[in-house]
């Protein structure tokens, strides 16, 4: 049997344009539009108007992160996240260097319309991190 050397991550969402949008700020990917368009937006005014804003993809452009794809769907998010990705900011440094990294990028995706939801200081035990929710309330660290 084969092993899995790929996987994209999806998000159901109400928009999934805007949410997409917003992951791109946060890790610096780029949209990408079905084969045969070069922008978005040509592709979105090739739908009939029911099927416009269904979907968003956006890919890392040094090709090494996975594929983010975004999908409407019709229920809003009622309980926590299971699974969340953690935005790898403060990798290799401690104390207050790490937290002052932390909460400078913590305010750039505040700026982008995140919430934070807490600040969790290095206790002795556990490194600075700062649980945050993206534009539709989906859960996320800045570890």
């Amino acid at each position: 049997m084969a092993s899995v050397r790929e996987f994209q991550v999806t998000f159901d969402c109400a928009e999934p344009e805007r949410v997409g949008r917003f992951w791109c700020e946060v890790l610096g990917y780029v949209a990408r539009p079905p084969k045969g368009f070069g922008y978005w937006a040509d592709y979105e005014r090739s739908l009939p108007a029911e099927r416009r804003g269904e979907w968003f993809a956006c890919v890392d452009p040094a090709g090494t992160g996975p594929r983010l794809f975004f999908q409407r769907v019709p229920e809003g998010r009622v309980v926590k996240n299971r699974v969340h990705l953690d935005v790898r900011v403060g990798t290799g440094l401690v104390g207050a260097e790490r937290l002052a990294a932390l909460t400078a990028e913590s305010e750039r995706l505040v700026a982008l319309g995140a919430t934070v939801v807490q600040v969790l200081v290095a206790d002795g035990e556990n490194e600075s991190c700062i649980p945050m929710q993206d534009v539709e309330g989906n859960e996320f660290c800045l570890d």
